[in-house]
């Protein structure tokens, strides 16, 4: 369609646009919003619509100078979509400037009221929702903009949902920065509704539109909890709706003042403390035992799940040969665990080297809790490990652990099982890196280079990398199975791993898919660190036998999961690159 068509020409500039940016050139954008071609399709495209909802945009004032409140209402103003309001309510602002600008706004399609007492965002906010009309609220800082196309992208989003009788309410944009300058920088391309990450940190931000009927049920914003208001009163509208649309589109532009948030976020100030408060007492409302602290970074937290009981955990390890290797594994378990209720299962495969009977001899020895059996067969990292779940696992907890990792964090097992004992969950990954202290695997993006890429590979151990999302709880689509722990009653829902189509690659991708498949979550967590001394168990695919076998592995996932590989991971983001594993923009 020539409407797509140029829509994605504009998105496209967009995003070359920081490259732009970031090398300082001074190259002519082609294509502009105002491009009147393109006006007159989006019209056409409006006028049809089954849908056309007020849209109620609400902006709490306080003190901000008039050019940049004036820029927000413009961005109102140069709206494709002009079925809207927009609500200004002042908190009592004390700077003139500000307080003469709002009295010589007329418009029929603004309201605005002063506060006599400085009441907060949260205040201003609430006041405003008491007057708007809308079926819809959009939120909008008084120094922000919106782009053109964003409440048009909102209610196309809601036209679309609407046809199947299940008309979004809670949507939300991809967003950047904007520079003093005017530049764009520091585009956000966020994942689809994602529950963890968003537990772990306010990800959705901007733009996000909610349906009114929610907002008033839930009582407007908080008061007490200004910082983090927005985040409270999202945590608290989810809790009554997952009709939730996210648009991998730039609709909002996050101004960048000096002493904004949009340009720090300390973790000693209000809002990390506020959020935080937010997040306690959303476990509180939903009678969840556990406890909130800060994360790595600032603006990130941790939802630490009290563990239920103390459910057996069953450790499989396959190994051929390696008695170096097992040692290191099997010891880092035995040592450094916090948790105890746990058995080691040995799944010897065809070893022929004294030096390992006699370690596991010896690593027998040390722990009752640890066991060994013989299973010789060709190499079939998937039959084996479905053999020693079927035959020797008694643990209410499958976990998958390579004989090449070596434990870091004591309480790794806690970090994998609080989210495992939850019926909504499926696999649960850990943090893994190679002995030179370089990320090995943060998470699985499905789709980069060619079937699934290890996010943030090579990148330093403690580097924050695309919004600090390896150091981040959150869902994913795929982890890896060298440290992967699952439900034993979901392993066996499965079937276990593809032992005859996947025998060596891609079954631990084609396991976390077939889950997502029967509808749980997969969870990343950075809690659970261990090394990986990758393939040193194994080798390479270095014979025209295992590269033959390694191909048509290839060929069996791109067939098998081509929906998620045609229509893009829902955690990843489309306008991300495939041909990298850091999060690059696509161009």
């Amino acid at each position: 369609m020539i409407l797509e068509g140029a829509i994605k020409t504009i998105r496209s500039v967009l995003i070359k646009g920081y490259k732009l940016v970031a090398h300082n050139t001074s190259k002519k954008i082609k294509y502009t919003y105002g491009d009147p071609e393109l006006v007159a399709h989006i019209k056409k495209e409006i006028a049809s619509f089954n849908e056309s909802p007020l849209m109620s945009i609400i902006i709490p004032v306080y003190n901000v100078e008039q050019v940049w409140l004036e820029k927000a209402i413009q961005s109102v103003e140069r709206q494709w979509y002009k079925n809207w309001e927009i609500i200004l309510v002042d908190d009592a602002s004390t700077n003139s400037e500000t307080i003469d600008y709002l009295k010589s706004i007329v418009s029929p399609n603004v309201k605005v009221k002063f506060l006599k007492e400085n009441g907060n965002i949260s205040k201003a906010s609430n006041e405003a929702l008491s007057l708007s009309q809308g079926d819809y609220i959009v939120l909008l800082d008084h120094d922000d903009e919106l782009t053109p196309d964003a409440l048009y992208e909102v209610v196309k989003a809601i036209n679309a949902s609407s046809e199947n009788d299940d008309a979004a309410e809670f949507i939300y944009s991809d967003e950047d920065k904007l520079a003093m300058d005017g530049s764009y920088c520091d585009p956000h391309f966020k994942p689809d509704f994602s529950p963890e990450l968003f537990l772990s940190q306010n990800y959705i931000s901007h733009l996000v539109v909610i349906k009114k009927s929610l907002v008033d049920k839930v009582g407007g914003w908080t008061i007490g909890l200004e910082g983090s208001q927005d985040y409270d009163l999202y945590l608290r509208v989810l809790e009554y709706t997952n009709r939730v649309v996210h648009i991998p589109k730039v609709l909002y532009h996050w101004r960048k003042i000096p002493g904004s948030t949009a340009a720090e976020f300390s973790d000693k100030s209000y809002a990390q403390e506020a959020g935080r408060k937010a997040l306690e007492n959303a476990m509180q409302r939903r009678d969840i035992p556990a406890s909130v602290v800060n994360g790595k970074h600032p603006g990130t937290y941790r939802v630490q799940y009290e563990i239920i009981g103390e459910p057996l955990v069953s450790i499989i390890v396959p190994f051929n040969d390696k008695p170096e290797l097992l040692d290191m594994c099997i010891n880092s378990v035995l040592d450094k665990s916090t948790y105890k209720n746990y058995e080691i299962i040995g799944i010897n495969n065809n070893s022929g080297d004294a030096k390992t009977f006699a370690m596991m001899e010896k690593l027998k020895t040390k722990d009752s809790r640890v066991t060994f059996y013989d299973y010789h067969v060709p190499f079939n990292y998937s039959k084996i490990n479905n053999h020693a779940v079927k035959e020797y696992a008694k643990g209410e907890h499958i976990l998958l652990l390579n004989n090449d990792i070596e434990i870091i964090t004591p309480e790794w097992i806690e970090a994998m099982l609080e989210f495992s004992q939850r019926k909504n969950i499926g696999a649960v990954g850990a943090k893994l890196y190679y002995p030179n202290d370089t990320i090995q695997h943060a998470g699985v993006a499905i789709g980069v280079l060619k079937i699934a890429g290890h996010s943030f590979k090579n990148r330093p151990r403690n580097s924050s990398c695309y919004m600090g999302r390896e150091s981040v709880v959150q869902n994913i689509s795929a982890v890896t199975a060298a440290c992967l722990m699952v439900k034993k009653s979901v392993f066996n829902e499965l079937n276990g791993l593809n032992e005859v189509d996947l025998k060596i690659a891609f079954n631990d991708i084609d396991f976390c898919l077939r889950i997502r498949e029967r509808g749980y979550l997969n969870v990343f967590t950075p809690y659970c660190e261990a090394y990986h001394h990758e393939s040193l168990s194994r080798g390479v695919e270095d014979t025209p036998e295992k590269k033959d076998r390694f191909h048509r592995e290839i060929d069996y996932v791109l067939e098998r999961h081509k929906d998620i590989l045609e229509k893009g991971d829902p955690y990843y983001n489309v306008n991300l690159s495939l041909d990298n594993e850091q999060y690059r923009i696509r161009r």
